[in-house]
């Protein structure tokens, strides 16, 4: 992404001040090329840069139906700064296989950020994306939903980073899109593109909204309205007055892979609370009927989980979260960061990225 006083671009995608450009990249990564579907706004006021990415995974059609009509419904003389969305950030995924991995190499992209230009196909257009749109961002939403083998109850989710400008900002950002739950990460860590983001000084959250992959109208409604309220809180549009919607806080306690290859039977429902080493379900193998029951590591509600009947060992089956006491954060921090009772699920493989020359204003 490149922007100068006059002209916002990507790629061959050019917005000069209040203007509006939609169109295609051609992303051309050696191992892979791809078209990936790209709007501009370029406003004519000053504000923050904020991209919005759906279609990280295959088989989540609700948020890219949800990037899709924002991208429709902004105008640039609505908006401060820029506002930049890419609907379908993962082509083959998106297109050809419909799960979180990609038909081309079998790898989870949001497992991979900030990417390796030297990787994987996957991993190239990880860097691809992060490069050209991710990094150059004030504030970056990814859009989620629970895929088609995956049930979920809603939620944002955001990590911290221990710059407390920074984390403010983002928890800032997590509570005005519009969801009741808010589940927070302790640190930084992993793979996902948000994380990524958030370790080179972006404000970065995860919204997810909707599960089992359904093409959801009504839902995806109810996602853009969320994002019109925080382009409202970041100041790209213009504010209503209108009272905050109540939200919980949680943090991440465990993610729970699968240790076998068989057939899923959960005992769970997305939003339903379990004990620790409560049963969450069982893995039969089919060949001889053998069971290995799987239990909770840790004790909270359950916020997704597999539903599809076959796994593969590691496969994840359900991610964890108890509530957070947000007036005790500090001694809560304090005990709760490096303990393995605080796991953040589907961290994916070490990070490649480097540390930032400079941190950004957070808007």
């Amino acid at each position: 992404m490149k922007i100068d006083d006059t002209t916002l671009s990507i790629g061959t995608l050019r917005a000069r001040p209040g203007s509006k450009v939609s169109g295609t990249v051609h992303a051309d990564l050696s191992t892979l090329a791809v078209d990936i579907p790209v709007t501009v706004l370029n406003g004519s006021r000053p504000g923050p840069r904020v991209v919005i990415t759906a279609g990280v995974h295959g088989g989540e059609f609700t948020p890219i139906e949800a990037a899709a009509r924002l991208a429709r419904l902004l105008e640039p003389g609505e908006v401060r700064g820029q506002v930049v969305i890419c609907p379908v950030a993962n082509p083959p995924a998106v297109y050809q296989g419909r799960l979180n991995v990609s038909p081309v190499d079998g790898v989870n992209i949001n497992r991979v950020f900030p990417g390796d230009p030297d990787g994987s196909p996957t991993q190239r257009l990880a860097d691809w994306l992060f490069t050209h749109l991710i990094d150059g961002a004030d504030v970056y939403i990814d859009l989620h939903c629970g895929g088609i083998d995956q049930v979920l109850r809603d939620f944002v989710g955001y990590r911290l980073t221990g710059d407390q400008g920074l984390d403010k900002a983002t928890a800032e950002l997590a509570r005005s899109c519009g969801v009741e739950d808010v589940i927070l990460g302790l640190t930084p860590d992993g793979g996902n593109s948000h994380a990524a983001a958030a370790r080179r000084g972006v404000c970065a959250v995860l919204v997810e909204v909707g599960e089992l992959g359904q093409r959801d109208a009504a839902t995806a409604g109810r996602r853009v309205d969320g994002l019109l309220q925080a382009l409202r809180h970041l100041g790209v549009l213009d504010s209503e007055d209108s009272a905050p919607s109540p939200i919980r806080e949680w943090v991440w306690t465990a993610g729970v892979t699968a240790q076998a290859t068989g057939l899923w039977y959960p005992e769970f429902a997305a939003g339903g609370d379990v004990a620790a080493g409560g049963l969450l379900g069982r893995i039969v193998d089919p060949a001889d009927g053998t069971e290995h029951p799987v239990h909770a590591p840790a004790a909270g509600r359950i916020f997704y989980g597999m539903h599809g009947l076959t796994v593969a060992a590691g496969a994840e089956l359900a991610a964890i979260a108890a509530p957070w006491d947000h007036e005790h954060s500090d001694q809560n921090l304090g005990q709760a960061i490096g303990s393995p009772a605080f796991q953040i699920p589907g961290l994916g493989v070490p990070a490649l990225d480097t540390p930032p020359t400079e941190r950004r204003q957070v808007p």
